[in-house]
């Protein structure tokens, strides 16, 4: 671990960086959906659902997994939204943002 050796603070540094953190409510909700891109599982629904829009069965199919435990991942997932069509769910991602910062993550990891 590295010790400042000298206390000597670097204001300006200090003030920039400050005025790059943005509120606790904002920081919050970054973190959710970060969290929701950590864990493989939930990573497939998400990815899956940047193509197209799908039902519970679907993405079943899609992730090898059971249809309650899409369900379960789906309850936690902020990011999504659905629609009904008759007694079937639909579910897609809430906006190309998240869409977006998977692309470029993955960029990042392939370079």
């Amino acid at each position: 671990m590295v010790i400042c050796r000298e206390k000597v603070l670097h204001q300006k540094n200090v003030q920039k960086a400050v005025e790059n953190v943005p509120d606790l409510g904002i920081l919050q909700g970054l973190s959710e959906i970060f969290k929701a891109l950590s864990d493989p599982s939930r990573l497939k629904i998400v990815m899956a659902l940047a193509a197209v829009e799908l039902c519970v069965c679907d993405l079943a199919a899609v992730t090898g997994s059971s249809e309650s435990a899409v369900s379960h991942q789906l309850r936690n997932l902020k990011i999504v939204r659905y629609r009904r069509e008759g007694k079937i769910v639909f579910y897609r991602l809430d906006d190309d943002h998240v869409n977006t910062l998977i692309q470029q993550s993955l960029e990042h990891v392939q370079e």
